[in-house]
């Protein structure tokens, strides 16, 4: 019996290359019925208003503020143009009280705004700045928010442990701008951006040939340079440079030949959000260990393969995470020591065979390579929008990669990489290269306020407007 559950759940998350393409195919399709109107797509193809990315021609001093989680980053770069990139750099790390995350958008941007003062305070008694100097500052903000230029948006609604109703539908760089300016902080938000956009960012101030930004983490998302003149929704005049930044927000994609199992049906089922992030449920790491949970709760329900056991734990939700699966798949200990010990810990789940155990790594492969092949398949959906599958563009294609999920879950990573060299072909392959993030999304608004300034820093004039 336990045999057979296994063997059902290989099948349906079977991946054939047949259904990879197919996969790809149609975030491609996605893609563009979300660039023709609003609304055309369940991806949804946001304008980001980024129309220049960094060149590493930039020069002065910026910030980056990175709000995403239960901490946010303070960070400023000394960028020196082509000799000396980022010259200098520092940043700090600061916990966000969790009573700020329930309470007003007034006390939590204050406390945000007071802490960046801190540090403008301690960096001049370095005399880091030269008086007169406009600061300027990139905020990356991981949230939902509808975005009506490269420097304001509203909040559409707060994830993870924020609930603050007051700042819903509300400008976020208002907010910051108002609480810094309350603080004595003369800084300008140059520009407003999310993690996928610093990602892309912060990759191509090195690498000219990046063509898109991707999280793989607790959730996933993309963002990829487009041609403005292919994105019909757009409005007014097209912008200089002719290319513009799409926040894709590929977590909704939903396809028919995604390889959707009875264990992600009841997951969505339960969520707070059915029906919706389906792609982002099969691939990111907030789920694969839930997933797994599932699977091992039915097979002890159904079979003796655990023994006598407290379900109770096995049957709370996301009691298993990613971080223990993806320790139990890369054991590689003869008696598979460390899956033992993380049942125990995790599951309650004590004095389990070498079999047993062999077949929960079994399950954990079957769950975690059924996500990566799938994040592949988005990668190349990607490049075929873009004509960069060997149809049209033949040129090197950069895709960068953050997020925890990608770069701690080495399994899950190589079988990405291998996979999509798997769908690109063999010659194509050369040129398609998938890199992890050497930067952050902190660094990479902090280099698109640089692209963005609206102050050029000369000796004696220092705000003088480009």
């Amino acid at each position: 019996m336990a045999e057979q559950v296994v063997a059902d759940l290989r099948e349906r998350c079977a991946t054939p290359v047949s259904l990879l393409r197919d996969v790809a195919v149609e975030m491609a399709d996605e893609m563009r019925a979300g660039l023709e109107k609003e609304g055309g797509s369940r991806v949804k193809m946001l304008l980001s208003y980024v129309d220049k990315l960094p060149t590493g021609r930039e020069e002065g001093l910026f910030y980056g503020l990175d709000l995403g989680g239960t901490n946010f980053r303070v960070l400023k770069v000394q960028l020196g143009g082509n000799d000396q990139r980022i010259a200098n750099r520092e940043s700090r790390a600061v916990a966000i009280p969790p009573h700020l995350m329930s309470g007003s958008s007034s006390e939590l941007f204050g406390f945000i705004a007071s802490e960046l003062a801190k540090f403008v305070a301690d960096e001049n008694k370095g005399n880091s700045f030269s008086s007169g100097k406009k600061r300027e500052l990139g905020f990356t903000f991981s949230f939902p928010v509808r975005q009506h230029s490269i420097a304001s948006g509203t909040l559409v609604k707060w994830t993870k442990a924020f609930c603050i109703e007051d700042a819903v539908g509300e400008d976020v760089v208002v907010k910051l701008q108002t609480a810094m300016k309350k603080q004595g902080v003369d800084i300008h938000v140059a520009a407003l951006i999310n993690d996928a956009v610093g990602t892309l960012a912060g990759a191509r101030y090195y690498d000219e040939d990046v063509i898109a930004g991707v999280i793989f983490g607790t959730g996933t998302n993309a963002a990829y340079v487009e041609k403005a003149n292919a994105i019909p929704k757009w409005e007014g005049d097209l912008p200089e440079s002719g290319d513009m930044v799409i926040n894709m927000e590929w977590g909704n994609f939903y396809s028919c030949h995604l390889p959707v199992t009875e264990y992600d049906q009841a997951l969505d089922k339960e969520s707070l959000n059915p029906g919706e992030q389906i792609y982002e449920k099969l691939t990111s790491g907030m789920y694969l260990g839930e997933i797994v949970r599932r699977v091992l709760l039915k097979l002890s329900v159904q079979t003796a393969i655990f023994g006598e056991i407290d379900h109770t734990k096995l049957k709370t939700h996301f009691h298993l995470r990613t971080p223990h699966t993806s320790a139990m798949h890369h054991d590689e200990t003869p008696d598979l020591k460390i899956v033992e010990e993380k049942l125990e810990e995790t599951l309650g789940i004590s004095g389990t065979s070498l079999e047993t155990r062999k077949m929960v790594v079994e399950i954990i492969d079957i769950i975690a390579r059924r996500a990566a092949r799938l994040a592949a398949a988005g990668l190349a959906g990607i490049l075929k929008k873009l004509g960069r599958d060997g149809s049209i563009d033949k040129r090197r294609s950069v895709l960068v990669i953050d997020g925890g999920l990608f770069e701690h879950y080495a399994k899950f990573s190589k079988c990405l990489e291998t996979t999509l060299s798997e769908l690109v072909g063999e010659e194509l392959s050369k040129s398609v290269v998938v890199k992890h993030a050497d930067e952050g999304p902190g660094i990479g608004a902090a280099l698109i306020a640089a692209s963005h300034s609206q102050y050029r820093n000369v000796e004696g004039n220092p705000d003088v407007k480009d």
